[in-house]
Protein backbone atom coordinates (compact mmCIF):
# COMPACT_ATOMS: atom_id res chain seq x y z
CA UNK A 1 0.00 0.00 0.00
CA UNK A 2 1.61 3.60 0.91
CA UNK A 3 0.69 6.93 1.42
CA UNK A 4 1.66 10.41 1.20
CA UNK A 5 1.65 14.23 2.05
CA UNK A 6 2.13 17.50 0.41
CA UNK A 7 2.49 20.56 1.49
CA UNK A 8 2.73 24.42 -0.31
CA UNK A 9 3.02 27.31 2.10
CA UNK A 10 4.40 30.86 2.06
CA UNK A 11 6.86 29.74 4.49
CA UNK A 12 9.60 26.67 4.71
CA UNK A 13 7.33 23.92 4.92
CA UNK A 14 9.51 21.16 4.91
CA UNK A 15 9.03 20.23 8.71
CA UNK A 16 5.18 19.71 7.98
CA UNK A 17 6.11 17.33 5.47
CA UNK A 18 8.26 15.61 7.35
CA UNK A 19 5.82 15.23 10.05
CA UNK A 20 3.03 14.68 8.09
CA UNK A 21 4.61 11.96 5.80
CA UNK A 22 5.64 9.83 9.37
CA UNK A 23 1.89 9.48 10.30
CA UNK A 24 1.31 7.68 7.34
CA UNK A 25 4.19 5.03 8.87
CA UNK A 26 1.19 2.78 9.20
CA UNK A 27 0.69 2.30 5.34
CA UNK A 28 4.09 0.72 4.86
CA UNK A 29 6.79 -0.79 5.51
CA UNK A 30 9.88 -0.45 2.72
CA UNK A 31 10.26 2.91 1.30
CA UNK A 32 9.85 6.28 2.38
CA UNK A 33 10.79 9.45 0.46
CA UNK A 34 10.67 13.47 0.46
CA UNK A 35 11.35 15.78 -2.06
CA UNK A 36 11.35 19.50 -1.76
CA UNK A 37 12.08 22.67 -4.00
CA UNK A 38 13.61 26.06 -3.44
CA UNK A 39 14.83 28.76 -5.99
CA UNK A 40 17.92 28.69 -3.84
CA UNK A 41 18.40 24.74 -3.67
CA UNK A 42 16.19 23.76 -6.39
CA UNK A 43 14.81 19.95 -6.05
CA UNK A 44 16.04 18.02 -3.41
CA UNK A 45 15.08 14.33 -2.80
CA UNK A 46 16.00 12.18 0.02
CA UNK A 47 15.01 8.31 -0.37
CA UNK A 48 15.68 5.51 2.72
CA UNK A 49 14.76 2.23 3.36
CA UNK A 50 12.29 1.90 6.15
CA UNK A 51 12.06 -1.90 6.68
CA UNK A 52 14.18 -2.14 9.82
CA UNK A 53 13.33 1.26 10.97
CA UNK A 54 10.64 4.01 11.51
CA UNK A 55 10.90 6.74 8.53
CA UNK A 56 11.20 9.68 11.27
CA UNK A 57 15.05 8.12 12.64
CA UNK A 58 15.80 8.14 8.78
CA UNK A 59 15.12 11.38 8.21
CA UNK A 60 15.52 13.42 10.79
CA UNK A 61 19.35 14.34 9.57
CA UNK A 62 17.89 15.03 5.99
CA UNK A 63 15.85 18.20 7.75
CA UNK A 64 18.94 19.74 8.28
CA UNK A 65 19.88 20.02 4.76
CA UNK A 66 16.55 20.30 2.83
CA UNK A 67 14.42 23.46 2.41
CA UNK A 68 11.41 24.95 0.68
CA UNK A 69 8.37 26.26 0.54
CA UNK A 70 7.15 23.30 -1.70
CA UNK A 71 7.21 19.76 -0.34
CA UNK A 72 5.92 16.63 -0.72
CA UNK A 73 6.43 12.92 1.26
CA UNK A 74 5.93 8.87 0.49
CA UNK A 75 5.58 6.09 2.22
CA UNK A 76 5.64 3.00 -0.40
CA UNK A 77 5.33 -0.55 -0.17
CA UNK A 78 6.92 -0.86 -3.63
CA UNK A 79 9.09 1.75 -5.44
CA UNK A 80 11.20 4.21 -4.42
CA UNK A 81 9.57 7.79 -4.57
CA UNK A 82 9.27 10.50 -4.90
CA UNK A 83 10.96 10.87 -8.35
CA UNK A 84 11.96 13.98 -10.27
CA UNK A 85 11.25 13.57 -13.84
CA UNK A 86 12.16 16.08 -17.29
CA UNK A 87 9.67 16.37 -19.97
CA UNK A 88 8.03 18.90 -22.16
CA UNK A 89 5.72 19.63 -19.48
CA UNK A 90 8.91 20.89 -17.29
CA UNK A 91 10.69 19.35 -14.19
CA UNK A 92 8.49 18.14 -11.68
CA UNK A 93 8.88 15.05 -8.45
CA UNK A 94 5.71 12.84 -8.81
CA UNK A 95 4.83 10.03 -6.33
CA UNK A 96 1.90 7.55 -6.36
CA UNK A 97 -0.18 5.06 -4.51
CA UNK A 98 -2.02 2.16 -5.84
CA UNK A 99 -1.50 -0.52 -8.21
CA UNK A 100 -0.68 -0.73 -11.95
CA UNK A 101 -1.73 -4.01 -13.23
CA UNK A 102 -0.92 -3.55 -16.97
CA UNK A 103 2.64 -1.73 -16.41
CA UNK A 104 4.74 -4.11 -18.61
CA UNK A 105 1.32 -3.73 -21.46
CA UNK A 106 1.76 -0.07 -20.73
CA UNK A 107 5.85 -0.02 -20.83
CA UNK A 108 6.07 -1.85 -24.19
CA UNK A 109 3.39 0.42 -25.81
CA UNK A 110 5.65 3.15 -24.70
CA UNK A 111 9.24 2.10 -25.41
CA UNK A 112 7.25 0.55 -29.02
CA UNK A 113 6.19 4.31 -30.27
CA UNK A 114 9.80 5.06 -29.20
CA UNK A 115 8.17 7.53 -26.43
CA UNK A 116 9.70 7.06 -23.18
CA UNK A 117 12.33 5.35 -21.42
CA UNK A 118 11.89 4.20 -17.28
CA UNK A 119 13.72 4.39 -14.47
CA UNK A 120 14.33 0.62 -13.43
CA UNK A 121 14.79 -0.79 -9.82
CA UNK A 122 17.08 -3.05 -9.31
CA UNK A 123 14.16 -6.19 -9.47
CA UNK A 124 14.13 -5.30 -13.27
CA UNK A 125 10.33 -4.01 -12.37
CA UNK A 126 9.60 -0.21 -13.81
CA UNK A 127 9.23 2.40 -11.21
CA UNK A 128 5.30 2.80 -10.83
CA UNK A 129 6.29 6.98 -10.46
CA UNK A 130 8.00 6.25 -13.51
CA UNK A 131 5.38 4.91 -15.61
CA UNK A 132 2.83 7.57 -14.77
CA UNK A 133 5.28 10.36 -15.60
CA UNK A 134 5.60 8.84 -18.88
CA UNK A 135 1.87 8.40 -19.40
CA UNK A 136 1.57 11.96 -18.08
CA UNK A 137 4.15 13.61 -20.87
CA UNK A 138 2.17 11.85 -23.76
CA UNK A 139 -0.45 14.89 -23.71
CA UNK A 140 0.23 18.82 -23.57
CA UNK A 141 -0.56 19.52 -19.94
CA UNK A 142 -0.96 17.89 -16.56
CA UNK A 143 -4.70 18.20 -16.13
CA UNK A 144 -5.27 15.95 -19.74
CA UNK A 145 -2.02 13.82 -18.91
CA UNK A 146 -3.19 12.44 -15.40
CA UNK A 147 -6.81 12.10 -16.84
CA UNK A 148 -4.98 9.89 -19.54
CA UNK A 149 -2.86 8.10 -17.32
CA UNK A 150 -5.70 6.99 -15.08
CA UNK A 151 -7.84 6.13 -18.26
CA UNK A 152 -4.81 3.72 -19.10
CA UNK A 153 -4.40 2.09 -16.13
CA UNK A 154 -5.85 -1.31 -15.25
CA UNK A 155 -5.95 -0.50 -11.24
CA UNK A 156 -5.32 2.34 -9.06
CA UNK A 157 -3.37 5.21 -9.27
CA UNK A 158 -3.87 8.24 -6.54
CA UNK A 159 -0.73 10.94 -6.73
CA UNK A 160 0.69 14.50 -6.41
CA UNK A 161 2.80 16.25 -8.28
CA UNK A 162 5.42 18.93 -7.33
CA UNK A 163 6.06 21.38 -9.46
CA UNK A 164 8.56 24.79 -8.78
CA UNK A 165 5.35 26.85 -8.48
CA UNK A 166 2.75 24.57 -7.69
CA UNK A 167 1.25 21.46 -5.95
CA UNK A 168 -1.16 19.07 -7.72
CA UNK A 169 -3.30 16.33 -6.22
CA UNK A 170 -5.09 13.24 -8.20
CA UNK A 171 -7.56 11.04 -6.55
CA UNK A 172 -7.95 7.64 -8.55
CA UNK A 173 -11.05 7.51 -10.48
CA UNK A 174 -13.47 5.50 -8.41
CA UNK A 175 -11.88 6.71 -5.12
CA UNK A 176 -11.13 3.36 -3.88
CA UNK A 177 -8.51 5.72 -1.91
CA UNK A 178 -9.13 9.17 -0.14
CA UNK A 179 -7.08 12.30 -0.87
CA UNK A 180 -7.93 15.21 1.58
CA UNK A 181 -7.08 19.00 1.23
CA UNK A 182 -6.17 21.00 4.00
CA UNK A 183 -5.88 24.69 4.76
CA UNK A 184 -4.33 27.31 7.42
CA UNK A 185 -3.61 31.15 6.94
CA UNK A 186 -0.20 30.21 5.24
CA UNK A 187 -1.05 27.79 2.59
CA UNK A 188 -2.56 24.38 1.79
CA UNK A 189 -1.34 20.66 2.23
CA UNK A 190 -3.02 17.08 0.39
CA UNK A 191 -2.90 14.00 2.58
CA UNK A 192 -4.42 10.53 2.17
CA UNK A 193 -4.96 10.90 5.85
CA UNK A 194 -6.94 13.91 7.62
CA UNK A 195 -5.19 13.42 10.94
CA UNK A 196 -1.88 13.79 9.98
CA UNK A 197 -2.39 17.61 9.14
CA UNK A 198 -4.92 18.21 12.20
CA UNK A 199 -1.73 18.32 14.40
CA UNK A 200 0.05 20.60 12.13
CA UNK A 201 -2.33 23.42 12.43
CA UNK A 202 -4.13 22.68 9.25
CA UNK A 203 -8.09 22.27 9.37
CA UNK A 204 -10.06 20.26 6.70
CA UNK A 205 -10.77 22.30 3.20
CA UNK A 206 -12.39 19.53 1.22
CA UNK A 207 -12.04 15.82 0.15
CA UNK A 208 -11.30 15.15 -3.25
CA UNK A 209 -13.93 14.10 -5.23
CA UNK A 210 -12.90 10.19 -7.32
CA UNK A 211 -11.05 11.29 -10.11
CA UNK A 212 -11.32 14.84 -9.14
CA UNK A 213 -7.71 16.73 -10.11
CA UNK A 214 -6.51 20.26 -8.12
CA UNK A 215 -3.32 22.25 -8.01
CA UNK A 216 -2.76 23.97 -4.55
CA UNK A 217 -0.80 27.44 -4.47
CA UNK A 218 0.11 29.44 -1.03
CA UNK A 219 -3.45 31.19 -1.84
CA UNK A 220 -5.63 28.89 -3.78
CA UNK A 221 -6.92 25.65 -4.68
CA UNK A 222 -7.75 25.52 -8.16
CA UNK A 223 -10.16 22.66 -9.53
CA UNK A 224 -8.53 21.29 -12.70
CA UNK A 225 -11.47 18.47 -13.06
CA UNK A 226 -14.07 18.05 -11.24
CA UNK A 227 -13.98 14.52 -10.92
CA UNK A 228 -16.63 11.57 -10.96
CA UNK A 229 -19.72 11.00 -9.41
CA UNK A 230 -19.20 7.08 -9.09
CA UNK A 231 -17.28 6.41 -5.83
CA UNK A 232 -15.61 2.88 -4.93
CA UNK A 233 -13.84 3.38 -1.37
CA UNK A 234 -12.36 0.53 -0.35
CA UNK A 235 -14.44 -1.02 2.94
CA UNK A 236 -11.13 -2.64 4.19
CA UNK A 237 -9.48 0.55 4.83
CA UNK A 238 -12.07 1.33 8.23
CA UNK A 239 -11.90 -2.49 8.63
CA UNK A 240 -8.19 -2.86 8.97
CA UNK A 241 -5.78 -0.87 7.47
CA UNK A 242 -7.06 2.58 8.27
CA UNK A 243 -5.61 4.28 11.44
CA UNK A 244 -8.16 4.05 14.34
CA UNK A 245 -9.27 8.66 14.08
CA UNK A 246 -8.85 8.65 10.17
CA UNK A 247 -11.84 9.70 8.83
CA UNK A 248 -12.89 8.53 5.37
CA UNK A 249 -15.96 10.09 3.40
CA UNK A 250 -17.42 11.64 6.72
CA UNK A 251 -16.80 7.88 8.26
CA UNK A 252 -14.31 7.70 11.20
CA UNK A 253 -12.56 4.55 11.28
CA UNK A 254 -13.25 3.80 15.42
CA UNK A 255 -16.51 4.38 15.37
CA UNK A 256 -17.18 2.36 12.34
CA UNK A 257 -15.26 -0.57 13.89
CA UNK A 258 -17.54 -0.01 17.44
CA UNK A 259 -20.28 -0.21 15.53
CA UNK A 260 -19.06 -3.21 13.70
CA UNK A 261 -18.21 -5.40 17.07
CA UNK A 262 -22.08 -4.38 18.04
CA UNK A 263 -23.49 -5.46 14.97
CA UNK A 264 -21.51 -8.94 15.51
CA UNK A 265 -22.75 -9.29 18.70
CA UNK A 266 -26.19 -8.30 17.65
CA UNK A 267 -25.91 -11.39 15.49
CA UNK A 268 -24.75 -14.10 17.42
CA UNK A 269 -27.48 -13.18 20.35
CA UNK A 270 -30.15 -13.23 17.53
CA UNK A 271 -28.97 -16.38 16.39
CA UNK A 272 -28.19 -18.60 19.62
CA UNK A 273 -24.40 -18.02 19.15
CA UNK A 274 -23.26 -16.14 22.01
CA UNK A 275 -20.68 -18.39 23.89
CA UNK A 276 -20.39 -18.17 27.48
CA UNK A 277 -16.79 -16.48 28.43
CA UNK A 278 -15.04 -14.72 31.00
CA UNK A 279 -13.88 -12.10 28.63
CA UNK A 280 -14.31 -10.75 25.20
CA UNK A 281 -10.72 -9.61 23.39
CA UNK A 282 -9.32 -7.42 20.85
CA UNK A 283 -6.15 -9.10 18.87
CA UNK A 284 -4.45 -5.69 19.22
CA UNK A 285 -4.36 -3.78 17.58
CA UNK A 286 -6.93 -3.64 14.61
CA UNK A 287 -9.42 -5.92 16.77
CA UNK A 288 -9.66 -3.54 19.86
CA UNK A 289 -12.26 -1.56 18.74
CA UNK A 290 -14.51 -4.12 17.21
CA UNK A 291 -14.30 -6.05 20.24
CA UNK A 292 -14.87 -3.31 22.62
CA UNK A 293 -18.08 -2.85 20.63
CA UNK A 294 -18.89 -6.37 21.12
CA UNK A 295 -18.49 -6.58 24.89
CA UNK A 296 -20.69 -3.54 25.45
CA UNK A 297 -23.36 -4.77 23.10
CA UNK A 298 -23.28 -8.89 24.63
CA UNK A 299 -22.50 -7.42 28.25
CA UNK A 300 -19.52 -9.30 28.65
CA UNK A 301 -16.69 -8.19 30.25
CA UNK A 302 -13.97 -6.59 27.78
CA UNK A 303 -10.21 -7.93 28.62
CA UNK A 304 -6.66 -7.91 27.66
CA UNK A 305 -5.32 -11.45 28.06
CA UNK A 306 -1.73 -10.81 26.62
CA UNK A 307 -0.41 -7.07 25.81
CA UNK A 308 2.12 -6.57 22.35
CA UNK A 309 5.43 -5.57 23.25
CA UNK A 310 5.73 -2.92 20.58
CA UNK A 311 9.05 -0.79 21.50
CA UNK A 312 11.31 -2.73 19.55
CA UNK A 313 8.84 -3.60 16.76
CA UNK A 314 6.03 -1.17 16.74
CA UNK A 315 4.56 -3.54 13.99
CA UNK A 316 5.15 -7.17 13.61
CA UNK A 317 5.03 -7.24 9.75
CA UNK A 318 7.70 -4.99 9.72
CA UNK A 319 10.43 -7.71 8.61
CA UNK A 320 10.37 -8.68 4.93
CA UNK A 321 10.47 -12.53 5.57
CA UNK A 322 7.47 -14.36 6.48
CA UNK A 323 9.47 -16.51 8.60
CA UNK A 324 10.45 -13.18 10.56
CA UNK A 325 7.42 -11.72 10.49
CA UNK A 326 5.71 -14.93 12.57
CA UNK A 327 8.44 -14.69 15.25
CA UNK A 328 8.43 -11.02 15.52
CA UNK A 329 4.57 -11.15 16.23
CA UNK A 330 5.13 -14.56 18.31
CA UNK A 331 7.84 -12.58 20.44
CA UNK A 332 5.99 -9.27 20.88
CA UNK A 333 2.63 -11.25 23.09
CA UNK A 334 3.43 -11.12 26.64
CA UNK A 335 0.59 -13.05 28.57
CA UNK A 336 -1.19 -11.82 31.78
CA UNK A 337 -2.05 -14.94 32.82
CA UNK A 338 -4.59 -14.56 35.48
CA UNK A 339 -6.46 -13.23 32.68
CA UNK A 340 -5.58 -16.56 30.36
CA UNK A 341 -5.10 -19.20 32.77
CA UNK A 342 -9.22 -21.95 33.52
CA UNK A 343 -10.19 -18.98 31.23
CA UNK A 344 -12.89 -19.10 28.25
CA UNK A 345 -11.87 -16.16 25.24
CA UNK A 346 -13.53 -14.45 22.90
CA UNK A 347 -11.35 -12.99 20.41
CA UNK A 348 -12.23 -10.50 17.46
CA UNK A 349 -9.61 -9.55 15.11
CA UNK A 350 -10.07 -7.76 11.93
CA UNK A 351 -9.64 -10.22 9.20
CA UNK A 352 -8.73 -13.87 8.80
CA UNK A 353 -6.25 -13.97 5.67
CA UNK A 354 -4.00 -17.08 5.80
CA UNK A 355 -4.54 -17.94 9.22
CA UNK A 356 -0.70 -18.22 10.27
CA UNK A 357 -0.21 -15.72 12.80
CA UNK A 358 -4.10 -16.86 14.27
CA UNK A 359 -2.86 -20.22 14.83
CA UNK A 360 0.09 -19.18 16.35
CA UNK A 361 -1.87 -16.75 19.17
CA UNK A 362 -4.54 -19.22 20.01
CA UNK A 363 -1.54 -21.87 20.42
CA UNK A 364 0.05 -19.66 22.23
CA UNK A 365 -3.12 -19.04 24.50
CA UNK A 366 -3.52 -22.62 25.38
CA UNK A 367 -0.11 -22.52 26.08
CA UNK A 368 -0.63 -20.27 29.08
CA UNK A 369 -3.43 -22.55 30.28
CA UNK A 370 -6.61 -20.75 28.47
CA UNK A 371 -9.80 -23.55 28.46
CA UNK A 372 -11.75 -22.16 25.34
CA UNK A 373 -10.77 -19.97 22.40
CA UNK A 374 -13.67 -18.63 19.93
CA UNK A 375 -13.16 -16.17 17.38
CA UNK A 376 -14.78 -13.60 15.73
CA UNK A 377 -13.98 -12.04 12.08
CA UNK A 378 -14.40 -8.05 11.96
CA UNK A 379 -15.45 -8.87 8.19
CA UNK A 380 -16.26 -11.99 5.66
CA UNK A 381 -14.39 -14.28 4.63
CA UNK A 382 -11.54 -12.95 2.34
CA UNK A 383 -11.85 -14.71 -0.97
CA UNK A 384 -10.17 -12.87 -3.59
CA UNK A 385 -6.68 -11.26 -3.88
CA UNK A 386 -7.14 -7.26 -3.96
CA UNK A 387 -6.47 -6.69 -7.81
CA UNK A 388 -7.12 -2.71 -7.29
CA UNK A 389 -4.83 -1.93 -4.08
CA UNK A 390 -2.14 -4.06 -1.85
CA UNK A 391 -4.80 -5.20 0.68
CA UNK A 392 -5.27 -8.74 1.11
CA UNK A 393 -3.01 -9.33 -1.73
CA UNK A 394 -1.30 -12.72 -2.20
CA UNK A 395 0.76 -14.50 -5.43
CA UNK A 396 -1.99 -17.10 -5.12
CA UNK A 397 -6.25 -16.97 -4.05
CA UNK A 398 -5.17 -20.67 -2.85
CA UNK A 399 -3.06 -18.61 -0.17
CA UNK A 400 -6.00 -17.34 1.50
CA UNK A 401 -7.70 -20.05 4.05
CA UNK A 402 -11.10 -19.86 3.32
CA UNK A 403 -10.64 -20.50 -0.66
CA UNK A 404 -8.22 -23.58 0.72
CA UNK A 405 -10.74 -25.13 2.90
CA UNK A 406 -13.57 -24.30 -0.22
CA UNK A 407 -11.30 -26.40 -2.73
CA UNK A 408 -10.47 -28.79 -0.29
CA UNK A 409 -14.73 -29.44 0.38
CA UNK A 410 -15.65 -29.20 -3.38
CA UNK A 411 -12.50 -28.60 -5.54
CA UNK A 412 -12.54 -25.90 -8.45
CA UNK A 413 -16.09 -26.21 -8.36
CA UNK A 414 -16.90 -24.71 -5.40
CA UNK A 415 -16.13 -21.23 -6.91
CA UNK A 416 -19.49 -21.53 -8.03
CA UNK A 417 -21.12 -21.20 -4.04
CA UNK A 418 -18.77 -18.22 -3.15
CA UNK A 419 -22.13 -16.66 -1.83
CA UNK A 420 -23.39 -19.70 0.43
CA UNK A 421 -19.72 -20.07 1.45
CA UNK A 422 -19.90 -16.73 2.58
CA UNK A 423 -23.16 -16.96 4.31
CA UNK A 424 -23.15 -18.86 8.04
CA UNK A 425 -26.46 -19.74 7.99
CA UNK A 426 -26.13 -22.30 5.54
CA UNK A 427 -24.80 -25.71 5.27
CA UNK A 428 -21.58 -24.86 3.38
CA UNK A 429 -21.31 -21.41 5.11
CA UNK A 430 -21.23 -23.79 8.67
CA UNK A 431 -18.98 -26.16 7.17
CA UNK A 432 -15.76 -23.89 6.35
CA UNK A 433 -16.81 -22.30 9.33
CA UNK A 434 -16.06 -25.68 11.61
CA UNK A 435 -12.79 -27.03 8.95
CA UNK A 436 -11.45 -23.30 9.60
CA UNK A 437 -12.03 -23.60 13.23
CA UNK A 438 -10.84 -27.29 13.39
CA UNK A 439 -7.87 -25.88 11.91
CA UNK A 440 -7.05 -23.06 14.01
CA UNK A 441 -7.92 -24.95 17.36
CA UNK A 442 -10.72 -22.52 17.74
CA UNK A 443 -13.42 -23.48 19.87
CA UNK A 444 -16.00 -21.76 17.64
CA UNK A 445 -15.37 -19.20 15.05
CA UNK A 446 -18.24 -16.94 12.89
CA UNK A 447 -17.27 -14.07 10.34
CA UNK A 448 -18.87 -10.56 10.07
CA UNK A 449 -21.74 -10.61 7.28
CA UNK A 450 -21.34 -8.79 4.35
CA UNK A 451 -24.55 -6.45 5.30
CA UNK A 452 -23.06 -6.05 8.93
CA UNK A 453 -20.28 -4.40 7.61
CA UNK A 454 -21.77 -2.55 4.40
CA UNK A 455 -24.19 -1.63 7.98
CA UNK A 456 -21.64 -0.60 10.40
CA UNK A 457 -19.46 2.04 7.80
CA UNK A 458 -23.03 3.57 7.36
CA UNK A 459 -22.42 4.38 3.44
CA UNK A 460 -24.16 3.24 0.56
CA UNK A 461 -23.06 -0.25 -0.91
CA UNK A 462 -22.81 1.00 -4.43
CA UNK A 463 -20.27 3.59 -3.14
CA UNK A 464 -18.14 0.89 -1.61
CA UNK A 465 -15.49 -1.66 -2.62
CA UNK A 466 -16.18 -5.18 -1.42
CA UNK A 467 -14.40 -7.30 -4.17
CA UNK A 468 -12.12 -8.87 -1.75
CA UNK A 469 -15.08 -10.68 -0.07
CA UNK A 470 -17.59 -11.27 -2.90
CA UNK A 471 -15.54 -10.83 -6.03
CA UNK A 472 -17.91 -8.30 -7.37
CA UNK A 473 -16.17 -5.14 -9.28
Amino acid sequence: MGGFFGAISKRDCVTDVFFGTDYHSHLGTRRGGMTAYSENKGFQRALHSIENSPFRTKFEKDMDSMEGKLCIGCISDSDPQPIIVRSKLGIYAICVIGIINNANELSDELLQSGNANFETMSSGKINSSSLVGALIAQKDNFTDGIRYAQEKIDGTVSLLILTENSLIAARDKVGRLPIIIGNNDEGYCASLESFAFQKLGYKTYKELKPGEIVELTADTCQVLFEGHKKLKICTFLWTYYGYPNAVYEGVTVEMMRARNGQIMAENDIEKGRLPDVDYVCGVPESGVPHAIGYANRSGIPYGRPFIKYTPTWPRSFMPQSQKMRNHVAKMKQIPVHELIEDKKLLFVDDSIVRGTQMRETVEFLYENGAKEVHMRSACPPIMFGCKYLNFSRSNSEMELIARQVIFELEGEEGVKYIDEYCDGDTERGRKMRDEIAKRLKLTSLEYQSLRGTIEAVGKPECELCTYCWNGKE
